[in-house]
């Protein structure tokens, strides 16, 4: 037995050999060729893919305190090699990333028009930093449009915040956590109502802890709205904002070309429709539901139901309202937001660079690659984004040295 296995495997090692030297590699020509590709991709991607990201802030002071507590924003960005594309890193993130395991503890709480929203608190009472449950930092989490507590970008922000010893609270969209719809509302990005009356809450139930938020795709706009509408005048101390779509026209334009709309604009459609389909019943009060459910773009979907639901006289006058970059000049607290330029849902060519300059409270970071919530780094990027690691930084640099730059 272990003769004839050894004789075969010789008598195939030289078959092949044979084989790759007469074939592929017949005078070397092959594995010049191999070689020669390999190089020439690795100076194409060291020339022109990895790169820093551009740092937009006008106040000196911001900047300083950023590259010096907050150093992943002035570092170079290696996406990773084998796929740094903006649209392969938005459709690969959520199927590469690994998925923390988080133990949350749900609250819901009543509204005033009779809804109900619920949150997931994830307490870290084992915090080593922060014993003290009274003081121990807080930072308030919005996911994407019909993400929840469960996407993996907000499940990797919980456990970087856990090792730094704070305490998260993921704020869920109303109707999308598996809770009833107990009035005919659900959510939009322009209507800041609902994060008011959160902010309020997390704030009173810890009025002594440092509090930040952070949002994600719509909740960054969500949360850029509520910034912009009021000012100095909020419990938050700071906010991280990524992927945020600035110009909503210029996002749902993006989104309507046609390998866009394949890749991205259908399937975001059909969840929207999953996610209101549960409750169907209630808003068939307000909507005719088959119409809705016909809905074959997000532009569609929005313009049957968004903002006739939040009374807007047309899709246009939604989609100004819904729009940060229009905010942006009234934000009274340090935010910092990370954007790449090839994110297809929120075009370069759209990001406030002039109206982030006028407002010494802004920081802009944007890397050259990195898609929608991409911003895969690394050979096998399992573990942790460039994303994640901005976020770290930032929130333990406001934290732990944010009085450094409060009197700007």
């Amino acid at each position: 037995g272990a003769m004839d296995w050894q004789v075969l495997t010789r008598e195939l090692s030289l078959y092949l050999e044979s084989q790759v030297r007469v074939g592929l590699f017949g005078s070397g020509v092959g594995l010049s060729l191999v070689l020669g590709f390999g190089v020439a991709y690795a100076c194409y991607y060291l020339s022109s893919i990895a790169k820093k990201p551009q740092l937009v802030a006008s106040n000196d002071r911001f900047c300083r305190f950023l590259e010096e507590y907050c150093p992943v924003v002035t570092e170079t960005y290696y996406p990773t090699i084998w796929c740094w594309e903006g649209r392969m890193q938005t459709l690969l993130r959520p199927f590469i990333t690994s998925r923390p395991q988080v133990q949350y503890r749900n609250e819901l709480i009543k509204t005033a028009d009779g809804g109900q929203i619920s949150l997931d608190w994830f307490d870290n009472n084992d915090s080593l930093c922060y014993p003290d449950a009274s003081t121990r930092p807080t930072v308030l989490l919005l996911p994407g449009l019909t993400g929840t507590s469960k996407e993996s970008y907000i499940l990797h922000m919980i456990h970087q915040s856990e090792t730094l010893g704070y305490r998260c609270v993921v704020f869920n969209n109303r109707g999308i956590a598996g809770e009833d719809l107990l009035t005919p509302r659900t959510y939009c990005a322009a209507n800041t109502e609902d994060l008011e009356a959160v902010v309020h809450h997390v704030h009173s139930l810890h009025p002594s802890a440092p509090f930040m938020a952070a949002g994600v795709s719509m909740g960054g706009m969500l949360l850029l709205n509520y910034l912009g509408k009021t000012g100095r005048d909020t419990p938050l101390m700071a906010a991280a904002i990524f992927s945020a779509g600035w110009n909503v026209f210029e996002s749902v334009e993006s989104l309507e070309k046609p390998l866009n709309w394949l890749l991205f604009n259908y399937y975001l459609t059909t969840c929207l429709q999953s996610s209101i389909s549960r409750h169907r019943q209630i808003l068939e009060k307000l909507f005719d539901m088959d119409l809705v459910m016909k809905a074959r773009t997000i532009r569609e979907f929005d313009k049957r139901f968004t903002s006739v639901m939040f009374g807007y006289p047309t899709i246009d006058d939604y989609y100004e309202d819904a729009s940060p970059c229009r905010k942006l000049k009234s934000v009274g607290i340090p935010v910092l937001c990370l954007n790449s330029v090839d994110d297809v849902f929120s075009p370069g060519h759209a990001i406030p660079v002039e109206t982030a300059k006028q407002n010494a409270n802004v920081a802009l970071v944007l890397t050259s690659c990195g898609g929608h919530i991409g911003f895969l780094e690394g050979i096998w990027p399992r573990k942790c984004t460039y994303m994640d690691r901005v976020f770290k930084q930032f929130v333990q640099a406001m934290f732990e040295h944010g009085n450094k730059i409060f009197s700007v």
